[in-house]
């Protein structure tokens, strides 16, 4: 029978981790999101900047496929708003009120 789990050359790692960060509850918001390969921030979202910026020559092509997606982009500059405001009400007695 074939080799179903043939010796593997490496392992790589694709993350993608999302931050929130609340000032005075919900007053001031910040989102980012960061793409990280092989413990190498690749590309980052953040809010205050609104678009993606590129922090390796693979990430920049990356951010300029995600900031030409003006549908795509609405979507993530939404992210303040559905990501971190809606969850804030629902993970402030686990995190704020200890």
């Amino acid at each position: 029978p074939p080799d179903l789990c043939p010796a593997h050359s490496g392992v790589f790692q694709w993350l993608s981790k999302d931050e929130c960060t609340f000032i005075n509850g919900t007053e001031r918001v910040r989102y980012v999101e960061r793409l990280i390969y092989n413990r190498q921030q690749e590309v980052h979202f953040d809010s205050d900047v609104g678009h993606y910026v590129g922090d390796t020559p693979e990430g920049k092509k990356t951010a300029r496929h995600f900031n030409s997606d003006p549908e795509f982009m609405e979507r993530k500059r939404a992210e303040v708003d559905t990501g971190c405001r809606h969850n804030y009400e629902v993970s402030t007695p686990f995190l704020v009120d200890r």
